[in-house]
């Protein structure tokens, strides 16, 4: 059955509206007594039949609800510097399949993408939208929140007091990561700074340390893409804690 997420719901029964109703509609071309799933980003499920559709809004009737377990036990963030081209959103779409928490959109030294107001609330519009896609088709029931773009100073702010933070720098020669994860909680959230393409400066690497008691870790002799650190970094944690099999 295809997945949407819900605009809103009530009592036996939600409605999809705006882009969800135009892609049931237009593009999938449902009717009226088609069964689909919808999900409300609170951890449940909803298998539904479509009972009515109208100009603005079409009407579901909840058959059964569920609460799979598809979500990772940990939280895990990735505040990731701006990178040119598509490497964002390829970043956002496949660390959404793997169970990644959120996306921090991070302004770096080094960064050669520069966004700034509305351009910069319009390019987080769009990896919104693309990590809705990507929670759709993987099944999540949770999609991941992508954070506005934000400079260093902003963010201890946006995640939990406990968030364990961690840093990839090529620099760090003695502490992995994975010796680290043994000291961590699973309970508590993890965010993975990562760099963009031309890397951290060292001062960067300081300022984290000291504000927000981040440790350098090192991922291995090889010097990584960005967008491969990204993904390499998350799928080494989500395997720690067994998310991942």
């Amino acid at each position: 059955m295809h997945r949407f997420k819900i605009s809103e719901l009530g009592n036996h029964i939600f409605w999809l509206k705006g882009p969800e109703r135009e892609h049931l509609v237009r593009v999938l071309r449902l009717a009226v007594g088609d069964r689909i799933i919808g999900f409300d980003n609170t951890g449940a499920e909803y298998k539904a039949v479509v009972n009515k559709i109208e100009e603005q809004s079409v009407t579901c009737g909840i058959l059964e609800q569920d609460y799979p377990e598809v979500e990772a036990v940990t939280r895990i963030y990735l505040a990731a510097g701006l990178s040119k081209g598509e490497k964002m959103e390829w970043v956002i779409q496949k660390g959404t399949e793997l169970g990644m928490a959120g996306l921090i959109p991070l302004r770096t030294k080094r960064a050669v993408m520069k966004l700034e107001g509305s351009k910069a609330a319009d390019r987080v519009e769009r990896w919104q939208k693309i990590s809705g896609e990507a929670a759709k088709q993987s099944h999540r029931v949770r999609e991941p929140q992508i954070f506005s773009v934000t400079d260093w100073q902003g963010l201890k702010a946006l995640l939990p007091p406990t968030t364990q933070w961690l840093i990839p720098y090529e620099n760090e020669k003695t502490r992995t990561l994975s010796s680290v994860l043994k000291d961590f909680s699973s309970q508590e959230p993890i965010a993975l700074i990562i760099g963009p393409e031309g890397g951290f400066e060292e001062g960067e690497v300081l300022w984290a340390q000291e504000h927000l008691n981040a440790q350098s870790i090192s991922l291995g002799p090889r010097i990584l893409r960005a967008e491969t650190a990204a993904l390499a970094a998350l799928t080494l944690v989500l395997g720690h804690y067994g998310d991942l099999g």
